[in-house]
């Protein structure tokens, strides 16, 4: 860098940040340690925690625009600056509330850039605080300029951020304008941009309604109104329901019992036709005991002494099938949907539907 190129007062103030670089970088270190602690408690998802301490190009730059404000170089706010990003709106919020509890935050020169767009404008999102690292968080007595000196930090989401990186790779922030089609378009993509973030986050809220409705139905007991998905068969099965049958199939041999997901049932229960909670519930009532003697055919003449807990499950859908008048064919899809499409599947069903024909409920037709 050519400092003959500068005036007076900015290489007096470039001096001075070379002078305490050495500094600025050790708040940077220490402040991205408390970061780092502050996120990783927070369990908020991130897309990414970075930071970077100013280069002598960019101060210059920034010198050369707005040097007549800075009496000193500390007066500079990002020298250091760290940025937080995640995914949704309301984390930002969040991230904010747990950084001023953390940090003396300078609010007269923080800003809130959601809050200040012209009406026919996007601009770019971002909440920016100017913060000072507090004796009672940190303190060196080697070094006590580190809790003197401001630094930024920001924190947005994944999609303000890629707004901010297009928004610099294109020089739409330079003082060079461009054509007034290319701010249009610029715009529109900017409102996409917008309008997706407030989507994602209204998503996010729906969802954890919906959450919380179901948790408060199958308190109640009301399953026939909770319809079966992946989420509330995972809140479901957190209540043990095939644990009486499984210990019950156990105690035929003594056999102990290995536990697994049965996740994976789930699109075989909804192949079979069964739609909310109730209908499993009413399928458990229902078919447990001809799971049990089908069980118990499967099981009587052997020494097996280890079962998968999925054991239950597998037995009354294979029962219920049956019942419903279900084939090898049926049998067969069920295994492939549960396990992966297998030639040996084939084998299986045809092997249970001949074990079934001692079941009681395969014989009433014959008896008729």
């Amino acid at each position: 860098m050519d400092d003959f190129a500068l005036d007076l007062h900015t290489k007096i103030l470039l001096e001075e940040f070379r002078a305490i670089r050495p500094s600025v970088e050790i708040l940077q270190k220490v402040v991205m340690e408390k970061l780092n602690e502050l996120v990783e408690s927070s369990g908020i998802e991130l897309n990414a925690v970075e930071s970077r301490v100013k280069s002598e190009q960019s101060l210059v730059g920034k010198l050369e625009r707005k040097g007549h404000k800075y009496q000193s170089v500390k007066d500079v706010t990002d020298l250091f600056g760290a940025r937080i990003i995640v995914f949704f709106n309301e984390d930002v919020d969040r991230i904010a509330s747990m950084a001023e509890a953390l940090f003396d935050i300078d609010w007269e020169n923080s800003v809130d850039k959601r809050r200040i767009h012209n009406y026919d404008t996007f601009g770019y999102n971002s909440l920016h605080y100017i913060c000072k690292l507090p004796v009672s968080l940190y303190y060196d007595p080697q070094h006590p300029e580190l809790n003197a000196m401001p630094f930024e930090l920001q924190m947005r989401t994944a999609l303000q951020h890629v707004w901010s990186v297009i928004q610099h790779d294109i020089g739409y922030k330079s003082e060079i304008d461009i054509p007034v089609e290319y701010k249009r378009n610029i715009s529109r993509l900017a409102g996409l941009l917008e309008l997706a973030d407030n989507e994602f986050s209204r998503i996010r809220s729906s969802v954890s309604d919906y959450h919380r409705r179901t948790q408060l139905l199958m308190k109640k007991g009301q399953l026939d109104q909770i319809t079966l998905d992946g989420d509330t068969f995972r809140t479901y099965l957190s209540m043990r329901p095939f644990d009486n049958l499984n210990r019950r199939i156990a105690g035929i041999n003594q056999a102990e019992l290995h536990v697994s997901s049965v996740l994976h049932y789930l699109k075989a229960l909804r192949h079979m036709g069964l739609n909310t909670l109730a209908d499993i519930e009413q399928m458990l009532h229902d078919d447990a005991d001809d799971a049990y003697q089908l069980a118990l055919i499967q099981l009587g003449s052997t020494d097996i002494d280890i079962l998968s807990d999925s054991v239950g499950i597998q037995n009354l859908c294979i029962v219920h099938i049956l019942k419903t008048g279900g084939t090898e064919a049926n049998l067969c899809e069920f295994f492939n949907l549960i396990n992966g499409r297998s030639k040996q599947h084939e084998v299986m069903a045809s092997y249970i539907v001949e074990q079934a024909q001692r079941l009681a409920f395969m014989n009433i037709d014959k008896e008729k």
